[in-house]
């Protein structure tokens, strides 16, 4: 594979089984507000790569209001140093002109390191609160392809050096390096140039679960794990991804409980039911070993906490370093390093500019 093996991990609530923290909904949003930038202030010290931020149109059903995850990240994003920030947004109900342009801003407030998580979430529960109806799959299918390449277009309207700040003539840009998206879809379109310059690394990193990645340009795509990783990521690579990253739901020992019975605890409080991604109950010397197995076949694994605070102790502590010590994990990140960087992906091109050179 040529690229270091890269951890990150998921951030949703305290944790993403449902019985990780109970949470009313008037201290959510003040919870979130401290909570999330310490949580991803602690996975950075603890040498992770990456950071997803769970988001939705809607929060899920019966779980307390959460602040926009953009909002989350670009708060954080002067407050670390290392860690890539990367925001899950829809594509479904939202202009794509607003998405490219919040995730512009964010890489600024993050010096770089913002990146984007692709969601094709679609509810007529959701589509009632922009006065639209669900979509039906193959049109989910077809704005998941459109949103991002909109998107892509969008922040490729300005070239990096159109902000020129000529005092003495008086100009602020180079109107020759400003373009027109002039992008049209199978359900919208998309003129003009962005209201933001272009993002500090021209495309941000795009990545989308395997599930919906079927003609996305993603640069990195999130498989399930489980028994099919070395086919799963076959198809991730036929699909166009740079890199692949396993998605693995952890629920470990810690504190002098053992993993099933910390499982066992939760679940009779509120049951975690079981989805396609791949669930590790174990020790943290038996999920190095895991990691270490999926390295063969993977780039990067994305760690989704049963109890966030719980898991990255173990995560911190024990696994990180055993990582490290097997020579799979990476030591450190280069401080300022870009989200681009930390994916092992090579400096984004202008496809505007690009056609000027031709």
């Amino acid at each position: 594979m040529g690229q270091p093996f890269i951890v990150g991990i998921h951030i949703d609530g305290r944790g993403s089984h449902p019985a990780a923290g109970d949470r009313s909904p008037a201290v959510a949003a003040r919870d979130d507000a401290t909570r999330v930038p310490d949580a991803i202030g602690r996975a950075e010290t603890a040498g992770l790569a990456f950071a997803t931020l769970a988001g939705a149109h809607l929060p899920p059903t019966g779980a307390a209001a959460r602040l926009d995850p953009v909002q989350l990240a670009a708060f954080t994003g002067p407050r670390s140093s290392r860690i890539a920030l990367i925001p899950e947004i829809p594509v479904t109900y939202v202009e794509p002109f607003h998405t490219a342009t919040q995730l512009a801003s964010l890489d600024y407030a993050a010096g770089g390191r913002g990146g984007w998580l692709v969601s094709g979430e679609n509810s007529q529960r959701a589509a009632r609160q922009f006065g639209r109806d669900a979509l039906a799959e193959d049109e989910l299918a077809a704005e998941l392809v459109d949103v991002v390449a909109a998107v892509r277009v969008i922040w490729d309207t300005w070239e990096a050096d159109a902000v020129i700040t000529d005092f003495p003539t008086g100009r602020y840009i180079d109107r020759d390096k400003l373009h027109y998206a002039d992008f049209t879809g199978r359900s919208f379109s998309v003129k003009g140039p962005a209201i933001t310059p272009r993002p500090p690394q021209g495309q941000l990193p795009v990545l989308a679960p395997l599930a919906s990645s079927t003609g996305v340009d993603a640069d990195a795509i999130l498989i399930p794990g489980g028994d099919s990783v070395a086919a799963d990521a076959a198809t991730a690579r036929a699909h166009g991804a740079a890199r692949v990253i396993v998605d693995l739901e952890i629920v470990l020992d810690t504190r002098g409980e053992s993993a099933r019975d910390r499982l066992a605890r939760l679940d009779t409080a509120l049951p975690w039911a079981a989805g396609p991604t791949e669930r590790f109950v174990g020790t943290a010397d038996e999920l190095v070993q895991r990691l270490v197995a999926l390295a063969a076949h993977v780039d990067g694994v994305r760690l989704v906490p049963a109890v966030f605070n719980d898991e990255l102790d173990e995560v911190q502590h024990r696994v990180v370093p055993a990582l490290i010590a097997a020579g799979v994990g990476v030591p450190q990140l280069p401080l300022h390093a870009t989200a681009r960087e930390v994916f092992g992906l090579p400096a984004a091109l202008n496809a505007f500019a690009n056609e000027g050179n031709h």
